[in-house]
């Protein structure tokens, strides 16, 4: 057996397809657990440095400026706990890490990225396709109760004319 199938809440092709590289504006969005409910909570901003390429302990590091004060986050690739990864913007790059935007202005980060153009790719909600497949189940027994409903009603039609005896013809009345 030298082929493994993997088992996995996150999908797994879709993550490899969206190419994240160094230099792409991207937003995250993390699910975040408090008091019981999960929340997505968006995290924009531009990859830094991706590790391990797209193998299963693949991280990218995303930085943004927040209040004046630049936050980075390294996220792994397969988490469970991301739900979207969107490319908002991809520019060339000549360097495969970017450390050296830590130390550059923003204004003169994107004076450098002239060459950026606007994509659209996402790997789409995983919470949006598993609410969609419950819904089309739903649509579909609801769909199967009304064909059964319907063809048990003809049949119940069908034996019932089955059933009836032929009405006799009216007897025309005598008057006394």
């Amino acid at each position: 057996m030298s082929a493994k199938e993997v088992i996995s809440p996150v999908n797994i092709k879709a993550r490899k397809e969206i190419g994240i590289r160094p230099g792409d504006t991207v937003r995250v969005s993390q699910k975040i657990l408090e008091k019981g409910k999960t929340r997505l909570q968006a995290f924009e901003g531009l990859v830094l440095m991706v590790k391990h390429g797209t193998e299963a302990g693949a991280t990218f590091t995303v930085r943004k400026v927040a209040s004046g004060v630049g936050v980075e986050k390294t996220f792994p690739l397969y988490s469970p706990m991301i739900d979207k990864i969107e490319v908002i913007k991809r520019s060339k790059v000549r360097r495969a890490k970017l450390y050296h935007i830590r130390e550059k202005a923003a204004k003169e980060i994107r004076r450098s990225m002239r060459n950026a153009f606007a994509i659209g790719t996402s790997t789409g909600s995983d919470i949006g396709e598993k609410e969609k497949a419950v819904a089309d189940a739903a649509e579909a027994v609801r769909v199967a109760e009304e064909t059964a409903k319907a063809e048990a009603e003809a049949k119940a039609a069908e034996e019932a004319a089955k059933a009836e005896v032929p009405a006799e013809e009216p007897k025309e009345e005598t008057k006394e």
